[in-house]
């Protein structure tokens, strides 16, 4: 099968291109690579790629494919490997149910504790959000991770689809709790030795080269603390 002509629309900062980042790493896939100034309006070219703007777009021979979740299915999708296996049998059908699933625990019940740390503005309220987060963790996240096995979802060796669209807020997580950059209370780390399970997959995906690639956490940690001082 010959490689398709990807044209990746993406700005290496933004979390969310960054899963794309990971994915194309992941499978292999040679790319265009486009980058978008987010600092200014769109330009009208790229708002006829992407009436909203954003990134990241893909331009997958020729079709459009917008939003990072549906980018990463629909690669992962396509191109069949050790990420996701195919939709049936029923088997496969569950395991990327669980997957979801799993996906779904880590950003709408951990996440946000986390956006509420970036936007806290004392150091008490951020020690409230950090706690938040390592117990929601508990509560939603270690319970679903396998134990004994490999150190992705599922009890994987190789990556999975869960370490793609995760990889790059966990990366962010690991880089805001280091004192120099203060978004998350500093007793993170210590908060996480009693979560083995997460704290494991925690350092699995963020070590992962794939994940880490084009990862410059001292850019993104000084353009995040500027933008959330002027909210």
């Amino acid at each position: 099968m010959a490689s398709p002509k990807i044209i990746f629309y993406t700005n290496p900062i933004c979390p969310w291109a960054h899963r794309g980042y990971i994915i194309l790493k992941e499978l292999g896939l040679p790319y265009e690579e486009v980058v978008i100034d987010l600092d200014t309006p769109r330009e009208p070219w790229y708002l006829e790629v992407n009436p909203r703007g954003l990134v990241p777009s893909i331009s997958y021979n020729g079709q459009i494919i917008t939003e990072s979740g549906i980018v990463a299915r629909f690669l992962a999708d396509a191109h069949p490997s050790h990420l996701l296996p195919p939709s049936g049998p029923v088997d496969n059908a569950l395991y990327r149910a669980r997957l979801d699933f799993f996906v779904d625990a880590f950003y709408s019940k951990v996440v946000p504790h986390f956006f509420s740390s970036l936007r806290a503005t004392s150091l008490e309220d951020r020690e409230i959000s950090t706690k938040a987060l390592v117990d929601a963790v508990a509560k939603e996240i270690e319970p679903l991770l396998e134990e004994g096995k490999g150190p992705f979802f599922g009890g994987s060796e190789k990556l999975t689809l869960a370490e793609v669209l995760s990889g790059a807020v966990l990366l962010r997580i690991a880089t805001f709790a280091k004192p120099e950059y203060g978004l998350l209370h500093s007793s993170l780390p210590s908060q996480l030795e009693k979560l083995p399970k997460f704290k494991r997959w925690f350092e699995a995906t963020t070590q992962h080269e794939s994940v880490n690639f084009i990862y410059n956490e001292e850019v993104v940690a000084t353009r995040t603390k500027q933008k959330f001082a002027k909210v």
